[in-house]
């Protein structure tokens, strides 16, 4: 008898494993962001769902905050060591958090970056460790108006431009009318970084342990910028905006070119009644294009290590990550996917769209340190000296050097 109810007690057992009622309780991560935010809430939940479809055992637990809100709230619970087992962090953020030893390395845990723009997985690494996964990316390209091109018989801008052809591009085009003006570009810390690079200069030394930011190449960087105000005009100055912004400008058909991100696309595709397109932007040393990136991360002390860098890799490198992204027009995934290229790249307006992906072989990123608002503000007040002439570039970048010299600590 006693046999007996044992057998058919372990018969209802096997049973009940069988049917998932003593079956392991999914894992739950959670995830916190701020790109997900407003119109783009509905497709994080897609990504969600998709993911937990994908791996059933695990759940994800989603935190949203408003940009401007995101980093007061990172930072709180930094403080108070409550950290999301998973979050999102774009690339300035990011290594203030990898040099506090804050995050994970992501190789520990399996996290491949197989299929990703390499460039895109070297933003998101520090002191050779892979602290993030890139999940997506913004370029800088040079947007031109092919209609006033036309009218100025200038050939379109190629990969043999360089500066000097930009130049003389826009004083062409700024010769058709005083109300046209040749190119817009900003004279400020996110362009100045990078146009010091294509010049062959730098922000600091090659050991990161001084300013350079009064060389002679970067001197001669700014000059070059501030001059299109200045001298030859073919940029227009604030007076000459008349309050009207630089994208305004653009869509009236009013100038030649523009060197802005690739978020300008859709407005463009809307607004623009003349035909334009895009190039990768010509440098005169070297090429090199400005990049946004927001990367998924690990916390060191996730409880769940394995499972949030599980989803740390489906989204940065997920082919159903990556539709949902291009269907949304929501930046772009940072995958090498020929089958995504060539969804994103099909679309005919800009024609020259693969020029987003070819910009990627050039991109770099700006100085980050600790001290990184202070020494952009230093930065941008001295740029603006100069470009509104109340100071030489020479003079401009000298005062920048001593400034950030004794009040930044690199």
């Amino acid at each position: 008898m006693n046999g007996n109810r044992i057998k058919n007690a372990l018969a209802v057992g096997l049973a009940l494993v069988a049917g998932g009622l003593f079956a392991q309780a999914p894992v739950t991560i959670s995830y916190m962001n701020f790109s997900g935010a407003g119109d783009m809430s509905p497709n994080l939940t897609k990504m969600k769902e998709a993911f937990e479809k994908r791996n059933p055992g695990i759940k994800v637990n989603i935190e949203t905050f408003a940009y401007a809100d995101y980093f007061t709230q990172l930072q709180t619970r930094a403080a108070a060591g409550k950290l999301s087992d998973a979050f999102e962090l774009n690339y300035e953020n990011f290594v203030a958090y990898a040099k506090r030893g804050a995050l994970l390395d992501l190789a520990s845990v399996g996290a491949d970056t197989k299929g990703l723009a390499p460039k895109a997985v070297e933003a998101f690494a520090y002191a050779g460790k892979q602290y993030g996964l890139p999940e997506s990316f913004s370029t800088v390209l040079l947007f031109y108006n092919q209609a006033l091109f036309d009218r100025a018989k200038v050939g379109y801008p190629n990969s043999d431009w360089t500066w000097k052809d930009v130049q003389a591009a826009a004083e062409k085009i700024r010769a058709l009318d005083k109300t046209i003006y040749g190119i817009y570009q900003p004279v400020q810390f996110w362009e100045f970084y990078k146009l010091v690079k294509q010049n062959g200069g730098s922000l600091v030394s090659a050991d990161n342990k001084k300013f350079t930011v009064n060389s002679p190449a970067n001197v001669a960087t700014l000059t070059n910028i501030v001059e299109r105000y200045t001298k030859s005009n073919v940029s227009p100055t604030s007076a000459q905006m008349g309050g009207v912004g630089d994208w305004d400008l653009f869509k009236s058909g009013r100038l030649g070119m523009i060197v802005t991100g690739i978020w300008a696309f859709n407005e463009f595709i809307r607004d623009c009644d003349f035909p334009w397109d895009v190039a990768v932007e010509p440098g005169n040393t070297a090429r090199a294009t400005h990049f946004f990136s927001n990367g998924i991360v690990v916390s060191k002390t996730a409880k769940n290590a394995k499972a949030a860098a599980a989803w740390a890799q489906f989204m940065a490198s997920s082919n159903e990550a990556a539709n949902i992204r291009l269907d949304a027009s929501w930046e772009l995934p940072a995958v090498t996917s020929p089958e995504i290229m060539a969804k994103y790249t099909k679309a005919p307006v800009p024609a020259s769209r693969w020029a987003v992906y070819e910009s990627l072989n050039y991109l770099v990123t700006p100085v980050v340190i600790d001290q990184n608002q202070e020494m952009v503000d230093i930065l941008n007040q001295q740029l603006t000296a100069a470009k509104e002439g109340t100071k030489t570039p020479a003079q401009a970048l000298s005062d920048a050097q001593k400034d950030l010299a004794s009040k930044i600590k690199l």
